[in-house]
């Protein structure tokens, strides 16, 4: 059966390439295809940005002709996502419609209402695989756990199945259906460990979306099985040259750790030129980071990203839930950087109790620290979570929001930090953490392009001129320095 994936994409790289590098492919529906193919079934995907011309859509469906297209959302994208399923249900309406993904799952009830005919919550490997032989054996699709299917004027809601415990018995995600979309499929990639977080952070949905099914929600993929997979990448893509290990956190399995980094090691003496890998850790006090590091630099990391989030112990203790204090911060990086590990922090301003001095806080850090780069963004409250139930009862929502610019537009006026603050603070962080530290020439671009982004017309100009070939090394400078 041909079935198709649709990802939305509001930022995107170039209007006929919309995803940059392999690190920007959505894992979800990537996972979902491969299990399909090895069943036989065919898939293709379509990636679709706010500037992409109805017709081409159209035409790709009446060439491609599938029986099903599934979709996935998150909360900024739905709205758009929704449209684009009435669209294709008006003009294809024996087309099967299959929504899933972060959203939907945690907001079932509001997302059947629109054109799609069954919704997934949680995983939704086998419940497609499932759906996909019971159309093809010409079946109304019925008793399928994890789904909501509609039939005429009525819901069938089927309760969710555990999470899948074993992750190695899937196949490695399907990366060809991204091959037509990504400008620079030789670059870098990223490998997905694990699934699941522990933590209980209140700007993220992990802590709801692990209440949606039994079984273990944290989960790790065996070494060998992630071995596995990098060895197919660089066998298919010659010129890779780095892997992110996509993870919460690397650090909280100690065991599996040193298992992962020997085995990285030994691939890594196989090749001519090595792979360099970055990944996510998590500052906590019972981790022994000098021997992890000591194992990052055997392997060939490069890079470690540090969600340092706010500067204000109070802000990150009291209203995200991340215990650790500004000494452990500037103690890790200091460890890191004797291993000649570059530092990436993670900054959000505009959280629900902030204060400006609050916001201050995270300049400093940042300045104490100097990370090599950073990636900077304002709260957005996303239904679910639980800063935005707090935001909610701080009485600080007026919906509906506007989900343009999402994370680069400020959308909540706090009491001590209103929205001209949060985004005056958001274009002029670098000059703010960087002043006298680098040079002006390197600061005043970054100035200028977190300008850019908390505009969409700009934006998408912007977009238009560093996709030309004889810009990009320009547009790459501007992100790590």
């Amino acid at each position: 059966m041909n079935i198709l994936f649709i990802y939305s994409r509001q930022d995107y790289y170039s209007t006929d390439k919309p995803i940059q590098n392999q690190e920007q492919i959505q894992f979800g529906i990537s996972y979902i295809s491969s299990l399909l193919k090895q069943y036989g079934h065919n898939t293709k995907l379509f990636v679709i940005t706010k500037k992409t011309k109805k017709y081409k859509l159209e035409k790709f469906l009446k060439d491609f002709l599938p029986s099903l297209i599934c979709f996935t959302a998150v909360y900024s994208e739905y709205r758009f996502i929704a449209e684009i399923a009435e669209y294709i249900k008006n003009r294809f309406p024996e087309i099967f419609l299959l929504i899933g993904g972060a959203h939907p799952s945690l907001n079932p009830v509001e997302c059947i209402k629109d054109s799609f005919d069954a919704l997934c919550i949680g995983e939704g490997e086998y419940p497609t695989l499932e759906l996909v032989e019971q159309l093809q054996n010409g079946q109304e699709p019925s008793m399928i756990s994890n789904l909501w299917i509609k039939h005429g004027d009525s819901l069938e809601k089927n309760s969710t199945r555990p999470f899948l415990h074993h992750l190695d018995i899937l196949p490695p995600p399907d990366r060809k259906m991204w091959e037509g979309w990504i400008a620079e499929p030789e670059i870098n990639s990223s490998v997905l460990v694990g699934r699941g977080c522990p933590f209980e952070c209140t700007y993220c949905c992990n802590h709801a979306l692990k209440k949606i099914a039994s079984g273990p929600y944290v989960r790790l993929r065996s070494p060998e099985n992630i071995l596995n997979e990098i060895e197919k990448i660089v066998n298919n893509y010659p010129g890779m040259k780095e892997i992110y290990l996509e993870v919460e956190s690397i650090t909280l399995n100690r065991n599996f750790c040193i298992e992962l980094c020997s085995a990285l090691e030994h691939f890594n003496s196989t090749l001519e030129s090595p792979l360099e890998f970055g990944t996510n850790i998590r500052i906590a006090k019972n981790i022994d980071f000098n021997e992890i590091f000591n194992l990052f630099k055997k392997c060939n990391f490069k890079f470690i990203n540090i969600g340092v989030e706010s500067g204000s112990e109070r802000i990150r203790s009291q209203m995200l839930k991340r215990e650790y204090s500004n000494e452990d911060v500037i103690k890790v990086t200091k460890l890191a950087r004797k291993y000649d590990l570059k530092i990436c922090f993670f900054n959000l301003l505009g959280i629900p109790g902030e204060t400006i001095e609050d916001f201050n806080q995270t300049i400093e850090i940042n300045r104490q620290c100097l990370p090599d780069w950073h990636f900077l963004s304002i709260f957005f409250p996303y239904p679910g979570t639980e800063l935005y139930n707090l935001s909610k009862d701080m009485g600080l929502l007026k919906e509906p929001f506007d989900t343009t610019m999402e994370r680069n537009k400020a959308v909540l006026d706090l009491p001590g930090f209103n929205k001209k603050q949060i985004q005056k603070s958001y274009v002029w962080f670098d000059y703010n953490v960087y002043k006298g530290k680098k040079p002006l020439h390197k600061i005043l671009p970054r100035v200028m392009v977190s300008k850019i982004k908390t505009n969409s017309e700009l934006n998408y100009f912007y977009r238009i001129l560093t996709s030309n070939t004889v810009l990009k090394q320009l547009k790459n400078s501007l992100k790590r320095y």
